[in-house]
Formats: structure tokens, sequence, C-alpha cells
């Protein structure tokens, strides 16, 4: 008879979120199950239940790291630059967070976790939010960005650099390398901040 796994082992929680964004990278966040990720764990298929207590959960815990990351990365995009100026490095950010973190992307935003069930995953999401509308409201104080619902522009340039990322996550943009991505979402950057303020949209 072959050798149970063992339950666990040396950092257990860690390996299932390894086990879990190698799966996101192969099939997506929505087609496996906490059975695989114990199994490419090396442990036994109920050694998951000691952290997470379903798939879902596994999912949140992933996403949740993935929001953090992504704050961080927003926070430090250019913090001597003007407000406006910081707000393209901030767009920059985003869509090269996706790039290098696509499986955690996927968990963030591609996910069946519910904000209700996973609070704390809702409030990492929101940190991240609340950095971006900081920075547009920053600029609009500055006078480097129009008066107006700072929640509004800042959906508005979230949809960007979120429709680039996604976009280029899937291979769906002309040009398919990194710099041909980041260089389309300077342009668009350029054409929304540059645009806006000299039109003086609100």
């Amino acid at each position: 008879m072959p050798a149970a796994r063992p339950y666990h082992h040396g950092n257990l929680k860690e390996a299932l979120r390894e086990a879990a964004l190698a799966l996101i990278a192969e099939i997506g966040p929505r087609g496996f199950t906490l059975r695989e990720v114990a199994r490419r764990a090396g442990v036994s298929h109920n050694a998951p239940y000691r952290h997470f207590r379903d798939r879902e959960a596994l999912l949140a815990a992933v996403a949740t790291e993935g929001f953090d990351r992504l704050t961080r990365a927003l926070a430090s995009a250019g913090p001597k630059s003007a407000p406006r100026e910081r707000l393209r490095k901030c767009g920059m950010a985003y869509v090269e967070f996706a790039l290098s973190w696509p499986e955690h992307f996927a968990a963030m935003f591609h996910a069946p976790w519910d904000k209700k069930t996973y609070p704390e995953c809702a409030a990492a999401a929101g940190r991240c939010f609340q950095t971006l509308l900081g920075f547009v409201r920053d600029a609009q104080a500055s006078g480097q960005l129009p008066p107006g619902d700072a929640t509004r522009i800042a959906n508005s340039a979230w949809s960007i650099v979120h429709g680039i990322a996604t976009l280029a996550n899937n291979g769906l943009l002309p040009g398919h390398s990194r710099a041909d991505v980041l260089r389309f979402c300077k342009y668009a950057l350029n054409l929304q901040l540059d645009g806006r303020r000299e039109r003086g949209l609100k």
C-alpha cells in the first residue's frame, strides 16, 4: 500500500495558496477544486479544510492578497510627482500589476467570491479604490483636474486601465509584448487625462 499523504506540512496555508495560483494560471479561477489543490500541494484531500472552508474561501484569500499588493503598487507610483502625473503613473502601475500578477488579478476580478461572505476581501478592494480616489481628489484640489464628482472620474480612469489589463491578459490587444501593452496604456491615459483637462469635462 502506498504511504498516505501527510495531513499537513511546514506551511500548509502557503502551499495551498501556491497550488491555487498554479491552477488559476492553467485553468482559470473557476475550474479547480480543493481536492486538486490538495493534490498539487502534496497533502491529503481533507487538509485544505484546516484553513479554507471551500474553494471560494481560498480564492478570496488570494484576492485579498492581490488587492493589498495592488494598493501598495498604486500608493508607491510617483510619490513625488505632480498630482495629475501621479494619477497617470497610478494607471500605469495598475496595468503593470495585472501583467506581473495575472493569477491574483483573475482571483480579484473573475473569481466567484462574495463580498458579504468575505468582508476582509471587500475591505481590501475598498482600500485599493480609495487610493485611486485620493489621487483624483488631489489632482482636483491642485486644479490639474476639473471639479466635479471625484468618484465618477475615478471610475472612468479605473475602467480604462482595467479594460486594458483584462484585454492584455487574455491576449486580445494588438501587439502582445509587455512593452506594447504599456505603450498603449500610456497613450490611453494621456488621451483621457490631457483631453479631460483641456476640455474641462466633468
